[in-house]
């Protein structure tokens, strides 16, 4: 707030200064063309991939599936247990590294194609033009008055949004609960936690694919905010020429149009950005990459008979020096991305042989600390343990127990353990040693415990004996 200006008299009137730009809705214009018909790909693959997934049956049970009240992930033949987190790190570190290095490469692709922001919004656009039609009609719609027909094509859209962000969060539930017993809930049966998640990301699909939309993506999202660490003159991003577009003008029939550039000035790049952005203003972090403007701007200069790529994915150095694409190739592929490529390689080459070589048996050995030893009827001194057996393969098991590290060790009385197929089970066992084996205090011993059925599943943990 501030008092007097040069347009106010009385300097002793406040006049309000705004920080922030205040909301217009952006009508989004329809478009076609290469990069649109990409973006439509990728909203199929990932919707198809999303909503299909937990459908998915292997071995009798859910495909993919993260059992928060059993504490097991299962993704198709693999099953991991809360001891394997070391593979959701490794999942985070591929993911942070992916996401540099595709957006040193080309911008925020990720952005445009595929983040749920961008996927949601196309969706609900697309069921929003298809009820209220196409841009104007929208636009004359919401200024015309509150008549019948307005309000029953404004409930028909909301309705469909509703039950589209519904079933979104009844899926996304569904990767937590099996999808069968979810639907054997319905609609009285489901637990809290299940009802407040569905509806928790129901409503945050609808508030922001239907409402809030590009202002999830200006100013929400962390990735628009530090994208621009990770550009540099070599990123492709979608830039406008202004060499071959300025000074820009509109073509009139049989008017002289020498001087003019390319652009005429159709406007048609920001009534298709989804972002609302003038893409001919420079590079901006608004700009998500979807190439809306390059498929509206093409056909224009189609009709004009000017070449294409007025606006077009390229680099700042190729706009700048004039490359070709040959040079444009050899300047993406500069240290920075061969250091991330070569990172990336590693470590998906590291965690695959690390999957593959993993051996489906866990074992955590627990001396029972309330005896920390005792003296058996024939002499021998005896140390109690608890053994936790996991097995994580989906076959049922029998695993002999066998101990060393001590002249004349031995397990007392102990039967072979028996588990059903992604099963876990705690055993309590007495380890003997004759006296004077060993000296006083802790010495080491090894507990090896195998499957009968399979040489290689085995492990050898290590433990303490405690001699008095």
């Amino acid at each position: 707030m501030k008092f007097g200006d040069d347009n106010n008299p009385d300097a002793s009137a406040p006049a309000v200064v705004s920080f922030y730009e205040k909301h217009k809705k952006i009508y989004v214009r329809d478009v076609q063309g290469w990069w649109t018909t990409w973006r439509w790909v990728f909203v199929w693959l990932t919707q198809i991939l999303f909503y299909c997934t937990p459908w998915l049956v292997w071995n009798d049970r859910q495909a993919v599936l993260f059992h928060l009240v059993e504490r097991k992930f299962y993704i198709f033949g693999l099953v991991l247990w809360p001891q394997d987190v070391f593979y959701l790190a490794v999942l985070l570190i591929v993911s942070a590294y992916a996401l540099f290095l595709f957006t040193a490469i080309a911008g925020r692709l990720f952005c445009g194609y595929a983040c749920p922001q961008t996927v949601y919004t196309e969706i609900f656009m697309w069921i929003e033009s298809r009820i209220e039609g196409d841009r104007g009609a929208r636009m004359k719609l919401d200024k015309g008055p509150l008549t019948a027909r307005k309000i029953s094509l404004k409930l028909a859209k909301h309705a469909l949004w509703i039950a589209l962000s519904l079933w979104t969060g009844f899926t996304l539930v569904a990767y937590f609960t099996p999808v069968q017993e979810l639907l054997a809930a319905l609609p009285f049966g489901l637990s809290g936690w299940e009802i407040f998640w569905t509806l928790f990301y129901a409503g945050f699909c609808y508030m922001q694919a239907g409402f809030l939309r590009e202002q999830v993506c200006k100013y929400m999202c962390p990735y628009a905010r530090f994208q621009g660490v990770m550009f540099d003159p070599d990123t492709l991003v979608i830039t406008y020429d202004p060499e071959r577009g300025e000074p820009r003008g509109a073509r009139k029939k049989d008017a002289d149009t020498a001087g003019l550039g390319d652009c005429v000035d159709c406007g048609l790049c920001v009534a298709v950005c989804p972002t609302g952005i003038d893409i001919r203003k420079g590079i901006q972090y608004e700009c998500i990459g979807c190439g809306a403007c390059i498929d509206a701007c093409d056909p224009v200069m189609d009709k004009i008979g000017k070449p294409r790529g007025l606006i077009r994915y390229t680099t700042e150095n190729a706009l700048e020096k004039h490359f070709g694409p040959s040079e444009v190739l050899g300047h993406i592929l500069r240290p920075r991305i061969l250091l991330y490529t070569v990172i990336l390689i590693l470590i998906c080459i590291a965690t695959a042989w690390s999957l593959a070589t993993r051996v489906p048996l866990m074992v955590d050995v627990i001396r029972d600390r309330s005896t920390l030893s005792r003296e058996a009827d024939d002499g021998s001194i005896e140390n109690v343990y608890n053994l936790k057996v996991m097995n994580t393969t989906e076959l049922p098991q029998r695993y002999q127990v066998t101990v060393d590290g001590i002249d004349g060790i031995a397990l007392a009385d102990m039967l072979p353990v028996e588990l059903g197929g992604a099963e876990n089970r705690e055993v309590t066992v007495v380890v003997r040693v004759p006296p004077g084996s060993a000296g006083s205090g802790a010495s080491t011993i090894y507990f090896n415990i195998q499957a009968e059925s399979d040489a290689a599943i085995a492990v050898r943990e290590k433990a303490s004996f405690l001699m008095p």
